[in-house]
């Protein structure tokens, strides 16, 4: 189901934003001003569904059906179009908290670390959970394949369904699923030289009072180091692989088609605002939400950024269960969406605003490197498929 409706989309955008303005401007403030925390829980609670499935579904909506189009009108890779388009949460919720961060960095120096812990655990934490999603509906896809029928992509719960690959009019190109599998071995590269840098380079000798345990800082130069690499990759993997008869049908409708690229890019600017107002509004949320219950912080960035990674999550959802042609898209973005997401903590790095606490680290990264290599197995499997049937 779609939040914007395609009959007055304008209308309805401008209600998304507008919901956007509400959380950052109006609601936020309230939960500075005391209150029955029962009260500002129920508050806190209200900012985050209404950031998660009201605004953020919104946009990713938006993102979804603009990248086909713009892929096909500037021949780049739709997966790294949408990953652009769909990382802008986590990239946005990260640098926001970094932002915070170096604000309280003379007045309040632990809450300082504990904002830049969120920037941390929500741009590297999102990547467990998009590419877990990504991992799941490639499983039932695999699934469909084996069993040659339609099954549904959770079971017991009418969230659509997986048809076999065999039986889709537009399948996914055998091109597209080895650059995924490229750009997925590249980030499990950069993810160790992150892991890496942060443990011989950044570990803290003195860390702010009242904060117990190891703590490491992805220090500026490795942050502009990455940052690098990140747009180098991006520039390898910028290519459109699909052929031109699997891009015709695109999704049913076909709103953005008959726009011209400034319409479509004022869209999607207008979508960055709406996001990043949102983001910040949750963030707050998020920090006062730790305040309150006494959950440490980075609890509160993972938090975020299953938050920050819902765009992705919908894309793939609904390019499993309504293909098109564009699974293959799907999987290439999920890839570069963390690649995205790894060039936004290192953005984040340079800004001087992100750590990561001994536990911590080992934890993410390690889930990070399993489940690359998880997908990077079903996304096999799928080709593997594909082959058959040809």
């Amino acid at each position: 189901m779609y939040i914007l409706n395609k009959k007055n989309r304008i209308a309805n955008f401008g209600i998304v934003l507008g919901a956007a303005v509400v959380m950052r401007f109006w609601l936020i403030r309230f939960l500075d001003m005391g209150g029955p925390i029962w009260l500002r829980i129920m508050l806190i609670i209200m900012i985050l569904v209404i950031g998660t499935a009201f605004v953020l579904k919104g946009m990713a909506e938006i993102v979804e059906e603009t990248t086909g189009v713009l892929s096909k009108r500037t021949k780049l890779a739709g997966g790294m179009l949408q990953s652009i388009g769909t990382a802008f949460p986590d990239m946005a919720l990260g640098v926001v908290a970094a932002v915070v961060s170096l604000r309280l960095v003379k007045t309040d120096y632990l809450g300082a670390v504990n904002f830049a812990i969120i920037a941390a655990a929500t741009t590297f934490g999102s990547n467990i959970y998009n590419i877990g999603y990504a991992i799941w509906a490639l499983f039932r896809q695999n699934m469909a394949n084996s069993l040659k029928k339609q099954i549904k992509i959770i079971p017991f719960l009418n969230a659509g369904m997986v048809t076999p690959i065999k039986d889709q009019k537009v399948k996914p190109h055998i091109k597209e699923l080895n650059v995924s599998i490229r750009v997925l071995t590249v980030l499990t590269l950069l993810t160790a030289v992150v892991a890496g840098s942060m443990v011989i380079f950044g570990k803290i000798q003195s860390p702010p009072v009242g904060m117990s345990g190891d703590l490491y800082q992805l220090i500026k130069p490795a942050g502009i180091v990455i940052f690098l690499l990140c747009i180098l990759v991006m520039w390898i993997f910028r290519k459109n692989h699909r052929p031109e008869e699997s891009q015709e049908i695109i999704r049913e409708e076909k709103y953005f088609e008959k726009q011209s690229m400034g319409i479509i890019f004022l869209y999607l600017f207008f979508a960055g605002v709406t996001i990043l107002l949102a983001a910040e509004a949750m963030v707050n949320a998020i920090s006062v939400l730790c305040v309150i219950t006494g959950l440490p912080t980075v609890v509160a960035g993972v938090m975020a950024g299953l938050i920050g990674c819902l765009g992705e999550i919908i894309t793939i959802h609904n390019f499993t269960i309504n293909p098109e042609g564009r699974l293959g898209d799907a999987v290439v973005g999920v890839a570069m969406d963390n690649v995205v997401t790894m060039m936004g903590a290192s953005i984040v790095a340079m800004m001087g605003g992100i750590f990561l606490g001994g536990t911590a680290l080992i934890l993410i990264f390690v889930f990070i490197l399993m489940l690359n290599t998880m997908l990077i197995e079903q996304i096999s499997k799928l080709k593997d498929a594909y082959i058959v049937i040809q």
